[in-house]
C-alpha cells in the first residue's frame, strides 16, 4: 500500500538554511571532483523505459520514496545519482552542424548519419528505436530501416536495411542480450536485431500475403535468423511455435495457442543452431539456469507481452530485476565483453490510463539499474538509462508535502468536484455523466487499475513529444551532455565501446589489446606457481 501521511510538517533541519547550504556544497564538491572517464568500454548495458517521460521519472521518484514508508519527494532514483546526463530530442529534424565525438582529426558530414523525422512531429516506439539502436533516424512503424523504407511495403526493406549496435557488438565478438517486459518481438526490442517495413509483423500470419510473396520475413523469424542474440528474455512465444501449438503455461486456452502459419517451430530451430542453449518458459526454469552452463538462454514467459509487475504471478513469472541479473550473469562470461538492451514497458501502463501500473514498472527499472550497478563495474561498463518517448501524463494540484502520490489534490475543481494530483491530456479516463465529470475519491484512486481521469476521449492515451532524459555513468559516460539527437545515442555507445563505424579510432588498438589478454584468478596463478614448484623440486 502507497497511503503516506498527508500534511506534512516538513522536518525540522530543513527548516534551517545550513541544511540546504551543506548539501548544495557536498553536490559542489562531488561535480568539481567529477572527472571524464576516457577509457573505452568494455561493456554496454542501455535500459529504455518505454515511456518514460521527465514527469514519470519525477512521479516514480516519488512513488518509490512512498514505498519505503517516507514523504516521497526526498527520495533519490538510483538512475538519478548517475553523473552524467543529456536531454534526447525524439521529435523533429537535424539542422546540419558535425556530432560532437571527440573524433580526433575527423568530423562527420552532417549527411551521413543524420536522417529526418520524416513523418511524425510525436514518434512511436519502432522509429525511435531505430534511432537509439541503429543511429539514423526513420519513419514511424518500420523498424531497422533507413527513412528511405516506406511503413508497410514490403518492397521497400531491401538495400535500406540499416544495423544496431547490438548486432555490431555480436560482429565484434561480443556477448549480446536482450530483456524486456514486452514480447520479444516488440517494437524496442526488435529494433535490436530485426529489418521490418512493418512493426505489427510479429509473426508470418500477421503479415499480408503481399509481403511474404515480396520475401519479407516476419520479426520473430529475424529474431532467430539475422544475429547470434546469447540472451533472449521475455514475453512472446505464441509466434515462434506452429498454428494451434498448445501454450504450455495455458495449453486449455486456444487463444494462446502457437500462430505461425509456415509451421515453423523457431524455438526448436534456435536449439538446433546453438550450442549450449537452453529455453525456459517459467521462472522456475530460469531459477534452475547456472550462468557457468549455458552460451545461449531463451526465456519466453507468456505468449504476448508480460504481466504488469502489480499483476505478475511471483511464482511463475521472473521480474525484470531477476531477468536482468540472469543476462549479466552470462553474458560477463565473455572476456570481449557485451551489449544488453533492457527495456520496462512502462508505455502500456499509460496508455490505459492506469497510473499505477506505469509507475511501478518505472520504479522496476530503477531496481534493474540499481541491480545491474552492482553486478558491474564503472570501470569498464558503460550504463546508459533513457526513454523513447513521453506520455500526456502530468501531476500537480499544489498537494502538500506527503500527500500520496495517486491522492487527491487539497482543493475542488471550479466543477466543486474532487480530483486526483495525477491527470492525463487525453485517454481512456474522460468520462463526462449527469451534467459533468465524476468526482475522484480515495480509496478508489489508490487502487491499481484505476484510470485517472483525462481532458479528451480516446480509446488510448498516446505518447507526447518533448525531449527525455538520457543518463549515464562509466567509460565515455561523459560524452551524454547537452541536448542531442536521439539517434546520437547510439553513436556515442558506438564510440565508447569500438564499435563500428569506430573501431580504427584513437584508443580502439589498445582496447582491443586489453579485452584479448589473458587474465588469470588468483586460483589459475596459485595452481601455476604449484606447478612451477613442482618440477622445480622434481628436477632438483
Amino acid at each position: 500500500p502507497c497511503t503516506p501521511p498527508a500534511l506534512l510538517s516538513p522536518p525540522d533541519a530543513e527548516k534551517s538554511p545550513s541544511y540546504w547550504n551543506k548539501g548544495a556544497r557536498r553536490r559542489l564538491e562531488l561535480a568539481l571532483a567529477l572527472q571524464p572517464e576516457a577509457q573505452r568500454a568494455k561493456n554496454i548495458i542501455l535500459f529504455m523505459g518505454d515511456g518514460m517521460g521527465l514527469s514519470t521519472m519525477s512521479a516514480a521518484r516519488i512513488y518509490k520514496g512512498q514505498l519505503a514508508g517516507g514523504s516521497g519527494e526526498e527520495s533519490v532514483l538510483a538512475m538519478e545519482t548517475f553523473p552524467h546526463m543529456a536531454l534526447a530530442k525524439v521529435s523533429g529534424a537535424v539542422q546540419g552542424g558535425t556530432f560532437l565525438l571527440p573524433l580526433a582529426k575527423t568530423q562527420l558530414d552532417p549527411s551521413c548519419f543524420q536522417t529526418y523525422t520524416i513523418d511524425r512531429q510525436v514518434p512511436d516506439s519502432a522509429g525511435t528505436g531505430t534511432a537509439y539502436l541503429c543511429g539514423v533516424k526513420a519513419n514511424a512503424k518500420t523498424l531497422g530501416l533507413s527513412g528511405a523504407a516506406v511503413y508497410g511495403k514490403c518492397r521497400t526493406t531491401f538495400g535500406n536495411e540499416v544495423d544496431s549496435i547490438l548486432h555490431r557488438a555480436r560482429l565484434a565478438g561480443k556477448s549480446v542480450g536482450i530483456v524486456t517486459t514486452t514480447r520479444v518481438q516488440h517494437a524496442s526490442p526488435g529494433a535490436a536485431y530485426a529489418h521490418s517495413a512493418s512493426r505489427s509483423w510479429y509473426a508470418d500470419a500477421n503479415m499480408p500475403k503481399e509481403a511474404l510473396r515480396d520475401g519479407c520475413k516476419d520479426i520473430a523469424y529475424q529474431l532467430v535468423h539475422n544475429t547470434d542474440i546469447n540472451v533472449i528474455l521475455g514475453g512472446g512465444r505464441m509466434y515462434m511455435t506452429p498454428k494451434r501449438t498448445p501454450d504450455p503455461e495455458y495449453p486449455e486456452d486456444s487463444d494462446q495457442n502457437g500462430t505461425r502459419k509456415d509451421g515453423r517451430d523457431l524455438i526448436a530451430e534456435w536449439l538446433s543452431a546453438k550450442q549450449g542453449a537452453r529455453y525456459v518458459w517459467d521462472k522456475k526454469g530460469l531459477d534452475a539456469i547456472k550462468d557457468d552452463s549455458v552460451s545461449h538462454l531463451m526465456g519466453l514467459f507468456e505468449p504476448k507481452d508480460m504481466r504488469y509487475e502489480l499483476n505478475r504471478n511471483t511464482s511463475t513469472d521472473p521480474s525484470i530485476v531477476e531477468m536482468t541479473e540472469k543476462a549479466i550473469r552470462i553474458l560477463r562470461r565473455n572476456p570481449n565483453g557485451f551489449f544488453l538492451f533492457v527495456e520496462d514497458e512502462i508505455d502500456h501502463g499509460h496508455h490505459s490510463g492506469r497510473a499505477k501500473q506505469a509507475l511501478m514498472e518505472a520504479v522496476m527499472l530503477d531496481r534493474a539499474v540499481a541491480r545491474a550497478g552492482e553486478l558491474t563495474s564503472p570501470l569498464d561498463t558503460l550504463t546508459v538509462v533513457t526513454a523513447d518517448h513521453s506520455h500526456v501524463f502530468t501531476f500537480g494540484g499544489s498537494t502538500p508535502r506527503g500527500n500520496s502520490i495517486f491522492g487527491l489534490a487539497p482543493k475542488k475543481a471550479k466543477d466543486k468536484r474532487a480530483y486526483t494530483s495525477i491527470l492525463y491530456g487525453n485517454g481512456p479516463g474522460y468520462s463526462i455523466g449527469d451534467g459533468g465529470r465524476p468526482a475522484a475519491s480515495l480509496p478508489a484512486a489508490e487502487d491499481k487499475d484505476y484510470r485517472q481521469q483525462a481532458a479528451v476521449p480516446l480509446e488510448m492515451e498516446t505518447h507526447s513529444g518533448e525531449d527525455v532524459v538520457v543518463l549515464a555513468q562509466g567509460p565515455m559516460a561523459h560524452l551524454f551532455h547537452g541536448v542531442q539527437e536521439q539517434h546520437y545515442i547510439a553513436h556515442a555507445m558506438a564510440y565508447a565501446a569500438c564499435l563500428e563505424p569506430y573501431a580504427t579510432e584513437p584508443g580502439c588498438r589498445a582496447a582491443r589489446r586489453a579485452s584479448h589478454s589473458t587474465q588469470c584468478s588468483p586460483q589459475t596463478l596459485l595452481t601455476i606457481l604449484a606447478l612451477c614448484v613442482a618440477a622445480l623440486m622434481v628436477g632438483g
